[in-house]
């Protein structure tokens, strides 16, 4: 496993390192290196308060994976392992293009149209990359709407527990912030964890070992989302991920 993607997952989004030190040997290689760009790229958006500046970054990962899907590009932490996988595991680079692409909603102002482009917003930034995570450890194809359910569910509580500081950064995140419209939001996303059916590794499903009570949680109490107190007690993570890791029910 590449420590260098190693540490910027553990620094960046200690959940999936969590998840990541939980899956198999053989699969941490391949995650670490998806979750470290997914960790790089989510925070490009955020790296200046000038717009055209983030846009920018993002640009500059955009021409990265183009570049390392070539087999090109300057030697990278993150870009030259993830070109390997491309080449090797027939990852899609239109996937991790994607990727990239939806975090230009994280640079601007506007809020999602509706619940549609919210929707669209967590299925190319999560769905892609457990999608992409599957595929890394040889998924088949027919599993990918599974995977991108599942990915798409495990965004939505992530972007949940974030909207009190998206909302500090001058964001609109939610389409429906009332307590009606967040609990109804939140039991989507529940119904669609319970229709993801699929061969999904458990590698890489084990990112989306807190998806289920975090969403049931704003389903029952949605105030907490606004009020930033959604996330579950550090004894309940662990048991979450012990409990997924033995059973590979999420």
């Amino acid at each position: 496993m590449s420590e260098a993607c190693a540490e910027i997952v553990q620094r960046a989004d200690p959940e999936r390192f969590a998840a990541l030190m939980a899956a198999p040997v053989a699969d941490r290689p391949a995650l670490a290196v998806l979750y470290a760009f997914n960790a790089e790229v989510a925070r490009a958006p955020w790296a200046s308060k000038e717009p055209m500046i983030a846009e920018m970054r993002l640009q500059w990962w955009r021409d990265a994976v183009e570049a390392a899907a070539a087999g090109g590009g300057q030697p990278h932490e993150v870009m030259t392992p993830l070109g390997n996988m491309i080449r090797d595991k027939g990852l899609p680079v239109e996937a991790l293009d994607g990727m990239v692409a939806a975090r230009q909603w994280d640079v601007w102002r506007e809020p999602h149209a509706d619940a549609a482009a919210l929707w669209r917003y967590l299925e190319e930034t999560g769905g892609a990359l457990l999608w992409l995570a599957a595929k890394a450890l040889g998924a088949p194809d027919r599993a990918e709407p599974a995977a991108r359910s599942l990915g798409a569910a495990q965004a939505l509580a992530n972007y949940l527990r974030a909207v009190p500081q998206l909302e500090t950064l001058g964001r609109i995140p939610l389409v429906d912030g009332t307590p009606a419209g967040v609990a109804a939001l939140a039991r989507e996303g529940l119904a669609r964890l319970d229709t993801v059916r699929g061969p999904i590794p458990r590698g890489a499903a084990l990112a989306a070992f807190l998806t289920r009570p975090v969403l049931a949680f704003a389903a029952q109490e949605p105030a907490r989302v606004a009020d930033g107190s959604l996330d579950l007690s550090e004894f309940t993570r662990r048991k979450r991920l012990l409990w997924q890791s033995l059973t590979g029910r999420f």
